[in-house]
């Protein structure tokens, strides 16, 4: 008998995510979740004989945990704020579950609510081991592979001294006319409320924190020029890179580290004058008879304007480079693992749509196929390289290792 897999959520990514399932042959039902009134129009482009659609609020928990309980793995690609929940109902209805998102939003700066949401992911964990079931988070482009290939470079090496990390989803050369020589190929108010977070990065094996509205200033960004992007890229502190030292247990041993998200030049300048202005804060303010937040007002602006979308005939371009250094049998090491990705104009999927869609519905097959090796609240790191990399292959999506030998 064939697996049967629930899709929360058909947008951008989960389009991708669908295509991709639809060519599984040991799935034999894919049941769609969506809000949208034309879910039917928009599964046309899928074969019809193991999809249905559902029209449904993702508020509607009773309703989807019927569907939950029928599913032998959940596909969730909302948006973020139903991420935590989608995870804490699939738990409760004892069904395996893969997410792009993160659980804990690395913007999030009240204490209280940090606490509440390690303890509801804490409970979240103890539901899934003691079901047996996998609630399997993160698992996208960044964060996701970029994770995975931070563990591969890292297991290459016995002490580690200095871990970068970079991702980008920017425009290839034909698609940066406009102002910002960026458009969006993920949910826009993901992408602004990304923009004002505070990070953490260690340097001299030191802590140092960055507030959310320093974050694009000169200080803290730095040009990353490579032969194979073609043009300089402006990079930018991305989250807590503390956290991840911790996860990859290498905090005693590591002197520099960052995770950085790169844009085209002359983003930084303008993004910093933009937060710096308020356009990126959440309090709601009075705008004439409406209330609306400043960030909510600019993801709409932004987005309302055809310039800031991919036309069909345009390409976009994901980037992930992890950068190593350390020692390998009392030698010093640099590894350097590398992804680059565009738009595939055939299928017209996106580079972003390809590299976390493509992602989210391997996690479910690993799933499905019984190889991931523990139950619980999982993480890319807890999912071999071996299990992942090698099948991106087929979609063209590919790795490129790089070793620099030690100097003389």
């Amino acid at each position: 008998m064939g697996k049967r897999v629930l899709l929360l959520g058909l947008g951008m990514q989960g389009k991708a995510a669908l295509y991709d399932l639809a060519s599984c042959p040991g799935v034999s039902r894919i049941v769609v979740v969506d809000s949208r009134p034309d879910l039917s129009v928009s599964l046309g482009r899928y074969p019809s004989g193991k999809i249905t659609g559902r029209i449904l609020d993702a508020a509607d928990e009773a309703s989807l945990a019927l569907l939950m309980r029928d599913a032998d793995v959940i596909v969730e690609a909302l948006p973020a704020t139903f991420a935590l929940p989608m995870g804490r109902l699939a738990a409760d209805c004892s069904a395996s579950l893969v997410s792009s998102m993160y659980y804990l939003n690395p913007g999030e700066q009240d204490a209280e609510k940090v606490q509440s949401i390690k303890g509801q992911m804490r409970k979240i964990d103890q539901m899934a081991k003691g079901k047996g079931i996998v609630i399997l988070t993160e698992f996208g482009l960044d964060p996701g592979l970029d994770l995975i290939l931070g563990a591969r470079a890292l297991s290459e090496l016995d002490e580690v001294h200095k871990f970068h990390s970079y991702g980008a989803g920017i425009p290839s050369r034909n698609a940066r006319a406009n102002p910002l020589q960026y458009k969006f190929s993920w949910s826009i108010i993901g992408v602004m409320k990304a923009y004002r977070r505070p990070a953490r990065i260690i340097t001299g094996a030191r802590t140092v924190n960055i507030d959310a509205d320093r974050v694009f200033e000169p200080g803290n960004c730095h040009i990353l020029d490579l032969e194979e992007i073609g043009v300089p890229l402006e990079c930018f502190p991305n989250g807590d890179s503390v956290r991840y030292a911790d996860l990859f247990g290498i905090r005693d041993s590591v002197r520099e580290m960052g995770r950085y998200t790169c844009r085209l030049p002359g983003h930084c300048a303008f993004w910093n004058m933009m937060v710096k202005c308020g356009f990126l804060d959440e309090q709601p303010i009075r705008i004439g008879e409406v209330c609306a937040s400043p960030v909510e007002f600019t993801a709409s602006l932004l987005g309302s304007q055809e310039q800031f979308h991919y036309a069909d005939d345009e390409q976009d371009m994901t980037f992930i480079r992890v950068d190593v250094h350390g020692m390998r049998r009392g030698k010093e090491t640099r590894i350097i693992h590398q992804l680059i990705d565009t738009r595939d104009l055939e299928t017209g999927f996106t580079s972003m749509q390809r590299t976390v869609g493509f992602t989210l519905s391997l996690g479910a097959r690993l799933i499905l196929e019984g190889k991931l090796a523990k139950p619980g609240l999982l993480t890319p790191l807890d999912v071999p390289y071996e299990s992942v990399i090698p099948r991106l292959e087929k979609h063209n999506i590919r790795v490129v290792r790089q070793e620099i030998p030690p100097a003389g």
